[in-house]
């Protein structure tokens, strides 16, 4: 402000620098401290990969002295603070000065790997998976029990970085975002949290605008992504219509096709509808045994072909949701066999997937981009 407006315009050339540094694709973190407003916060405050600030800072845009004088009252309390921004999925973690070391480095770790040359491939069979009925999978997927994503990262993955909302201001909980290291494989990764799903709480439009952003991240990052879908389905409310449910499926489903990193998708449960199917996309698709796949769950689709719900478990057979259907159609390349229950095993459960998805990405990031992404293309060209 004291240097007037050639120093005001200093901030298109931070912007500048820190764009060509992203774009060569390094890794941005950003620590905003007590205070951080104006043009700080609308340059390079607000570019990183991953950003956290100071607890009980001042984060904001206006100073509030600015806006008391020119309103006549005092701009109102608890909008300008980190803890704020977190809420509002503004910025990613909230962080005591002397955790930024040691987070910083976690950070590094994990986006630093992924440049490492890929390690040695151990050869890893497929599966023998049980001739099932399809019905008896979705019941076994809608058990409370069965771990989720959460339990995937906690039992699999050695290191986790939690991102949180779209980073313009929204935030959906059953969504859950972050950057993993999986032994010597680094992603991002994006799924459906069960834990937050509900008959009152399920997947809405903040959520698939979420994903994206973290979609964004790995391309910028050069990182492999890996979306993990476990839902009963999206939000069907007027909300959900206008905030563009249909459209940001539509966006999930454009960037997955079109993401230049290596994709990975795991099916670890429940696959209802469309907001099952906008993280489907990608180079290798894996399913837990009793994982599925359906347009809506098997109770609704009855509905409208019987007008009852009776007829679930046959109509499930005949659509073909089931990971054992989905493999022999060529939706699915792997299936991972469960020969214990995972509500009762999670813990093995959860080291299984990890090892497959570990597997599955560096044999991804051994392939030629052109080829990786033009096989990408085709997968789905050659369903009937």
């Amino acid at each position: 402000m004291q240097e007037g407006t050639p120093a005001f315009l200093g901030m298109v050339k931070i912007t500048a620098a820190i764009t060509a540094h992203k774009n060569a694709g390094l890794p941005y973190i950003v620590y905003l401290r007590h205070p951080t407003t104006g043009g700080v916060l609308a340059s390079w405050g607000s570019l990183g990969h991953f950003t956290a600030a100071e607890p009980g800072a001042l984060v904001g845009f206006l100073g509030p002295r600015v806006y008391e004088a020119l309103h006549g009252e005092r701009f109102p309390e608890g909008v300008q603070t980190s803890e704020n921004l977190y809420r509002k999925g503004l910025i990613d973690a909230v962080i005591p000065v002397e955790q930024v070391g040691t987070v910083a480095r976690m950070v590094l770790e994990v986006l630093m790997v992924a440049r490492d040359v890929p390690a040695a491939q151990e050869n890893l069979p497929p599966d023998d998976v049980a001739d099932v009925p399809a019905w008896e999978s979705i019941q076994r997927s809608r058990r409370a029990e069965r771990p989720g994503i959460r339990e995937l990262l906690k039992h699999g993955a050695d290191i986790v970085i939690p991102l949180r909302g779209t980073g313009v201001g929204e935030r959906d909980d059953t969504i859950l975002m972050c950057l993993a290291r999986f032994g010597s494989t680094s992603a991002l990764v994006i799924g459906h949290d069960r834990r937050h799903q509900s008959s009152t709480s399920a997947l809405g439009p903040a959520g698939l605008r979420a994903a994206r952003r973290g979609m964004r991240l790995a391309d910028e990052l050069r990182l492999p992504v890996v979306s993990v879908i476990d839902t009963p389905g999206a939000q069907l409310t007027p909300a959900a219509e206008e905030g563009g449910l249909a459209a940001e499926i539509a966006r999930c489903l454009s960037d997955l096709v079109g993401l230049k990193a290596p994709t990975l998708c795991l099916m670890i449960g429940q696959g209802s509808g469309g907001g099952a199917l906008a993280l489907l996309p990608a180079d290798r698709v894996v399913a837990a045994e009793h994982a599925w796949l359906s347009p809506l769950p098997p109770e609704g689709a009855a509905a409208i072909l019987h007008r009852d719900t009776s007829h679930a478990a046959d109509v499930a057979e005949a659509q073909m949701v089931a990971a054992r259907h989905l493999l022999r159609l060529g939706i699915v390349d792997r299936v991972v066999s469960e020969p214990v229950d995972p509500s009762d095993a999670p813990h093995e459960f959860c080291r299984r997937m990890a090892r497959v998805l570990q597997h599955e990405i560096e044999g991804l990031k051994r392939m030629e981009p052109d080829k990786r992404l033009a096989a990408r293309m085709s997968r789905y060209d050659a369903l009937g």
